[in-house]
């Protein structure tokens, strides 16, 4: 079986976030969906657990921190092109989303923006030339230079 990454989110609202989701690009699967919580395919192998605050405290009883105030974690996912990568920010943002939450990154053989959902998560979306991408850190250090 492929190795797949489920990102748990809890979301003060599931189905603003549901909408929020669908109109990034993600598709719910029913299957592992309910009142409780929804499961948004964002790929083969990328699914985000929308998770109510409730059904989040039945995984652990540390406490739920404001995203809007505080982060633990940057979530980052890549696209083909630069263009998709502006693409799936104004997405973000006709959702409801904040953009650009953190600087924009263009090193030329890189690009990426941000945006944070309702609940203040925040999605780094990327592009890297394939052919620096080949080449590995260095590609940057080359083009930062």
């Amino acid at each position: 079986m492929t190795r797949m990454i489920f990102i748990n989110l809890p979301v003060a609202d599931l189905n603003r976030s549901i909408a929020f989701y669908e109109a990034v690009g993600a598709v719910k699967n029913p299957m592992f969906s309910d009142d409780t919580a929804a499961c948004m395919v964002v790929s083969d192998v990328i699914h985000v657990m929308l998770l109510t605050h409730d059904k989040w405290r039945t995984f652990t009883d540390r406490a739920i921190p404001d995203a809007k105030k505080s982060a633990q974690v940057l979530l980052c996912v890549s696209e083909e092109s630069r263009e998709a990568v502006d693409t799936a920010v104004k997405a973000a943002t006709g959702a409801g989303g904040l953009g650009d939450p953190t600087p924009t990154q263009d090193f030329g053989v890189m690009y990426g923006r941000s945006y944070a959902d309702p609940d203040g998560h925040i999605w780094e979306v990327m592009w890297m030339d394939p052919a620096a991408a080949e080449q590995g850190a260095g590609a940057l250090e080359t083009a930062g230079a």
